[in-house]
């Protein structure tokens, strides 16, 4: 984003901050705390965490918490792992990362350390997130912090996958903040603050079954169906750079033991996603134009039955945006800019700070520091190697928004 300047306002917050004794004993801290964080963070890793299966994980999440001292920690009803560290009352302020992976149960966790890289399945996304929640919390305990918003840390449930961000969109939907921080994965210096919308439905057809030969000619192929759909959906154009994409990421239908039937069900799942809602539309529509043409098509060709069709919808996230000029995202860019890096924009995202934002909130998400790669393979890993430049540029953008007490006044605007 060019010439992206924030208000004067903003950046002496931080010049106010960094003049504080506390301030500076607290990133002394975070310099000192790195290997205990990673050791801490492994231990979580350890934790099989798939969708819908975090208990374990978020129990241990809330150990932690208390271990640091956080006030009422529980788990929320849905399974959300929460701890309040009070302050002065004057605003609300979030910072979270998600608790599952997506790797499922019986999957290896065992670190493997190679130089400063630990592989390990989910170390990096996003157990790297709850490592960062942990040190900073620790930060400002050593330093002596009181803030004068009342900061709320959380470990969220159903992020990845057909969990469709539902922990954090569950927790919004009965919590209200003045800002909300999300931080997802490792590096730092990009500016997350709007959401990507993200569909995932599956498409089932249906038609006769029967012999493979006895009931040829005589009832149509359900699979057939499926087949014609996916051909059309790989067809599809979509605008470039959009964001915009499609992906058949499953197809079912038979048996082995049913090699030579025609089958009466099959069934494809599609994930598609846009940074505009508009094209988001669109491409549905256009989805499923190509499931009832496929059935008209498979029906034609035999003209003995009708192949019919119905879907099931498990994700459905509209794409949000915000104003890139909002306290929160000015913070996080001059924080970014003050630990020696050239802050970026993404356009969009697919991290919890779209249910933050579509409920209100003025959100952002940011990387934990450090490095990181292979992401959702065996291979995932994480090196922390100067994590604690983006440990502090966090804390620092926590303590912007929430204010330390009697010195700097909050950045997030109390909600009436």
């Amino acid at each position: 984003m060019e010439n992206y300047t924030p208000s004067p306002a903003v950046k002496q917050t931080l010049s106010q901050l960094k003049a504080l004794p506390c301030i500076a004993k607290a990133l002394d801290f975070l310099k000192e705390d790195t290997a205990p964080t990673l050791k801490q963070q492994i231990e979580l890793a350890k934790i099989p965490a798939p969708t819908y299966h975090e208990k374990e994980k978020a129990l241990a999440f809330c150990e932690a918490l208390k271990a640091e001292g956080l006030e009422d920690v529980h788990l929320d009803r849905f399974g959300n792992a929460i701890g309040l560290r009070r302050g002065k009352g004057a605003a609300r302020v979030i910072m979270e990362a998600h608790m599952d992976t997506v790797f499922p149960l019986g999957t290896k966790l065992e670190p493997r350390i190679e130089g400063s890289r630990v592989y390990l399945p989910g170390v990096n996304d996003d157990t790297s997130g709850l490592g960062s929640i942990l040190t900073v919390i620790r930060a400002l305990n050593a330093a002596g912090i009181e803030t004068e918003a009342d900061l709320y840390f959380m470990g969220t449930v159903e992020e990845e996958g057909m969990g469709g961000l539902g922990g954090m969109k569950k927790h919004m939907s009965e919590n209200s903040y003045d800002a909300s921080i999300s931080i997802d994965g490792s590096g730092f210096g990009t500016i997350v603050y709007g959401g990507t919308g993200i569909r995932t439905c599956e498409i089932n057809f249906h038609s006769g079954s029967g012999h493979a030969a006895g009931a040829f000619g005589k009832v149509a192929n359900s699979l057939n169906a499926a087949a014609r759909c996916v051909a059309k959906i790989a067809d599809l154009q979509v605008p470039p750079d959009s964001g915009t994409i499609f992906c058949v990421s499953n197809f079912h239908a038979g048996n082995d033991a049913g090699i030579h039937a025609i089958v009466g069900d099959s069934q494809i799942k599609i994930n598609y996603r846009s940074h505009r809602q508009d094209y988001l539309v669109a491409l549905h529509e256009q989805i499923m134009k190509a499931a009832q043409e496929a059935c008209d098509e498979e029906t034609a060709r035999w003209g003995c039955e009708t192949v019919t069709w119905d879907t099931v919808s498990y994700v459905d996230i509209p794409a949000v945006s915000q104003s890139a000029d909002i306290p929160l995202v000015q913070a996080l860019y001059t924080v970014i800019e003050d630990a020696g890096l050239t802050p970026k924009f993404a356009v969009g995202g697919a991290t919890n700070c779209t249910m933050a934002i579509n409920a209100g909130i003025p959100a952002v998400c940011i990387g934990s520091g450090g490095t990181g790669g292979g992401a959702h393979s065996l291979d995932e890993y994480n090196d922390d190697t100067d994590r604690h430049i983006a440990s502090g540029a966090t804390l620092l953008l926590l303590l912007m928004m929430a204010g330390v007490a009697g010195e700097t006044a909050p950045l997030a605007e109390k909600k009436a």
